[in-house]
């Protein structure tokens, strides 16, 4: 009995250890991946033009290694690429609303947001963040309608769901007189 308990102890350390390698080289391979596609598309795009997918992808880097000022750049030449499907061109103006969002440019984010949900009035992402943006410039009613937009295309959106209840309570008036 004394004698499986270092065995068992090293067996769990083991296993841990060998639970950590796995996820520290699934984490290694994705940023190499990311920093490879990275590379790729910067050469090419600083030596030619490129396609609106190119120049979206790039842009989506850009926004995870939160290089914003980057991502707008790219994400406009998605823009003008012009080869893009309503729905596309909606998955850009998104984009460009997050990172006008994260710059604290709310009334940009929430322009670009409008006209995704314009281009796609099925998208519920972008009327999650059209809501997001006007509840940080403070326009209750406004964030409302966008979560409530959202609930009638997804009436199971969590997110829409959690901040359309925590509105409707700033929204009713107090009856504490």
């Amino acid at each position: 009995m004394e004698n499986t308990s270092p065995i068992l102890y090293i067996s769990l350390l083991l296993g841990l250890l060998s639970i950590s390698a796995i996820a520290i080289g699934r984490q290694v391979l994705k940023t190499r991946r990311t920093e490879s596609t990275l590379t790729r598309l910067q050469n090419k795009l600083s030596k030619e033009k490129g396609s609106a997918q190119e120049y979206y992808e790039l842009g989506s880097i850009y926004l995870d290694k939160r290089l914003f000022t980057q991502a707008v750049n790219a994400l406009q030449k998605a823009l003008k690429a012009e080869e893009l499907t309503d729905v596309e061109s909606a998955a850009v103006y998104n984009a460009l609303g997050f990172a006008y969002f994260a710059q604290d440019q709310f009334d940009l984010a929430i322009r670009h947001y409008k006209e995704a949900t314009k281009l796609d009035p099925s998208y519920t992402t972008a009327f999650n963040n059209l809501g997001h943006a006007y509840e940080r410039k403070q326009l209750t009613s406004q964030a409302l309608s966008a979560y409530e937009q959202t609930l009638a295309i997804d009436a199971e959106n969590q997110t829409a769901k959690r901040r359309a209840e925590s509105l409707r309570k700033r929204l009713v008036p107090s009856t504490n007189n």
